[in-house]
């Protein structure tokens, strides 16, 4: 509160020859996390439930079988090219064909105007929250800048099933470990709707997110 407000109040009160009451306590039980552990079988159930009600595509896939899942989903773009962060494993691309790769990082970034004409883009995860179906990127090496994630229309997210927490506090507390980082938090692919609720996608993100869930 300003002097100026608390100087006049007072006056008030002494005018009306009032005390002024005292604060009210504000009730601080948050929760801190959830009743079900990181990467169990319900905290994944509602991860995909809240994605798909998003309109991603999940797909449940094992490491074995995560380098064809990405070419089939490549393939289906279809898909010329692919960006992907510099610290991607290269694992992961083995199985491509007639793809051009483009590698970004901090010291070589590619530019919006490339990066504009890149079909795709291939990213990990830092962590994902089931209950609101967020997956968040934090600008490690395996997730890159934040444009490449923003510009390419669609967005092939792997997220490892041990990544996946059940709220947002449990999210955050993993997070505030490296609380420099630029952090993306993305709920589904990018959407909007106008005044008549007509929903729009791919206005300012990925029209299309597909999340490969790793176990």
């Amino acid at each position: 509160m300003s002097d100026a407000r608390t100087e006049i109040l007072s006056r008030i009160r002494t005018a009306l020859g009032t005390e002024a009451p005292a604060p009210a306590a504000v009730p601080r039980q948050y929760r801190s996390g959830g009743e079900h552990a990181p990467g169990s079988a319900e905290v994944l159930d509602l991860l995909v439930d809240r994605l798909e009600d998003y309109k991603a595509h999940v797909h449940r896939v094992t490491a074995a079988d995560l380098p064809a899942l990405l070419a089939s989903l490549l393939a289906e773009v279809p898909a010329s090219s692919v960006v992907v962060p510099h610290g991607v494993e290269g694992a992961w691309l083995s199985r491509l064909a007639d793809v051009e790769v483009r590698t970004d990082s901090r010291e070589a970034p590619l530019s919006a105007t490339e990066l504009d004409a890149i079909d795709a883009v291939v990213t990990a995860a830092r962590v994902a929250v089931a209950e609101t179906g967020t997956i968040v990127l934090d600008g490690e090496t395996d997730q890159g800048r934040r444009a490449i994630s923003l510009v390419p229309d669609v967005h092939v997210c792997v997220v490892r099933t041990d990544q996946v927490v059940q709220t947002v506090p449990e999210a955050v507390r993993l997070l505030d470990a490296d609380p420099g980082r630029p952090l993306t938090w993305i709920s589904g692919p990018s959407a909007t709707s106008d005044i008549e609720l007509d929903r729009v996608e791919g206005v300012h993100g990925p029209r299309t997110l597909h999340v490969a869930l790793v176990s």
